[in-house]
């Protein structure tokens, strides 16, 4: 029975990235299990995206809808000023337990993006309680993506981000340019250069260096070399400059180590992750820090760090958290995501010798083709659920992260879907031009 009211929601509620007078088409889900979501009109969707990447153990695993029907019975939620509780305690203890030793320090979050603005608020109070307050900037490099708040849109890529719409309001920071050696390869020279003549220039004002490592997301869909990550964590060193990894799409396995850090063997100064952190069953983000960033932050005029979310650390959600770590923790998804990997190589290879495809891209359980043209999201995602699977295109990119528990043949509908849709992309764009001309 459909009880998608899709009248109501053209008419009134706001989607991502979304115009209210030329909405993008939407499809009903009525519920999800492992894999697979289930329209409203019971056509079954196998989902290529994880939910935006979160949803690593698929929907409706038993063992975190139970943690979370447990917790809801006891305590849903409640302030965190002033008050503690154990699920809170536990899963610090757990995530502390996964983390680079130097991390110690836990501040749960409600999102992604607020995780960002925390660990920024941190490096720039940390100076201070330094006795440095000339370090306020904050250094990134291009064609990055951490978030759509204000501090996190500020070191989002420049040109190809939201900057130029909000003007003077997000604050002007410093770029180095983007890596261009590949995951698995040395570094070239311009790499080194581009990164350190920055550093030189400006480490007097440049309170911290923020990076997705080896895997840029939203803004590039980039596997870049782990020696970058060394290379930055020296530097950093070398300028007295704090490093902070955004792990927040990069984290809980999904570029094939547990965290991308791991595959440079480097502990940053502040760590952020969220996404997979509760297993994508409900919001959570975490900010850890070490014990140097905190005792920079308790000196600081304050004396106490300034923030403090409504539902920080909220019970639920600490609760699905627990679940998930504890499900990371069996080690199985090591062999998941090997797994994806290697038949992502196989079956995405063929891609390689399509005109429309510039790059075939794969890393652990990321599968990415980079185009030459800019694509239609909304075409193209109508395009993939006529052939029953759920992949949300962006800007050159057609990608997918699956969840780790997914199948062998749902897999291959996925890779077999990217393949064809990009082959047929010039009728598919011509298509949706003359479509949207003769509707005028």
């Amino acid at each position: 029975m459909n009880n998608i009211d899709y009248a109501f929601d053209r008419q009134h509620l706001w989607h991502p990235y979304s115009s209210m007078s030329h909405p993008a088409p939407v499809f009903g889900i009525a519920s999800a299990s492992g894999a697979t979501l289930v329209q409203e009109n019971g056509k079954q969707l196998i989902d290529g995206t994880s939910s935006w990447w979160a949803c690593i153990h698929g929907y409706q695993h038993p063992v975190i809808v139970d943690a979370m029907q447990q917790q809801l019975q006891r305590l849903s939620h409640v302030m965190f000023g002033g008050i503690t509780h154990e699920s809170a305690i536990e899963l610090s203890r757990q995530l502390l337990a996964l983390l680079p030793r130097s991390l110690t320090k836990v501040f749960l979050a409600d999102s992604g993006s607020i995780a960002v603005e925390v660990a920024l608020k941190m490096a720039l109070q940390y100076w201070q309680g330094r006795n440095v307050p000339k370090k306020q900037k904050i250094l990134t490099i291009r064609h990055g993506y951490h978030g759509d708040t204000f501090a996190a849109m500020s070191v989002c890529d420049p040109e190809e981000g939201m900057h130029t719409m909000f003007g003077d309001n997000v604050t002007p920071q410093l770029f180095a340019p983007a890596p261009k050696s590949r995951f698995g390869e040395p570094l070239c020279q311009s790499d080194i250069d581009g990164l350190q003549q920055v550093l030189e220039q400006h480490h007097q004002q440049i309170a911290a260096l923020i990076l997705e490592p080896v895997m840029q997301g939203a803004g590039a869909m980039w596997f870049y070399s782990a020696d970058y990550l060394k290379l930055a964590r020296q530097l950093c060193n070398k300028y007295q400059v704090l490093l902070i990894a955004d792990e927040i799409a990069t984290g809980f396995g999904r570029t094939g180590a547990l965290f991308a850090c791991d595959h440079a063997g480097i502990s940053p100064d502040i760590m952020c992750v969220g996404k997979a952190l509760t297993g994508g069953y409900i919001s959570l983000a975490a900010t850890v820090c070490n014990d140097e960033v905190a005792a920079g932050i308790n000196q600081s005029p304050a004396g106490v760090f300034m923030h403090g979310p409504t539902f920080m650390a909220n019970p639920l959600a600490c609760s699905a958290a627990r679940a998930s770590l504890s499900l990371m923790a069996s080690g199985k998804w090591h062999q998941q995501v090997r797994t994806i990997e290697a038949q992502m190589r196989q079956e995405l290879a063929a891609a390689h010798s399509l005109p429309t495809v510039k790059d075939v891209r794969v890393l652990g359980a990321v599968g990415v083709l980079e185009l030459h043209e800019t694509v239609n999201t909304g075409v193209l995602q109508a395009e993939f659920v006529k052939r029953g699977v759920w992949v949300r295109p962006f800007s050159r990119f057609i990608y997918i992260m699956p969840p780790y528990i997914i199948a062998a043949e749902q897999l291959s509908q996925l890779t077999q879907a990217m393949i064809e849709v990009a082959t047929l992309l010039p009728q598919i764009q011509q298509h949706s031009h003359q479509q949207t001309l003769s509707h005028g």
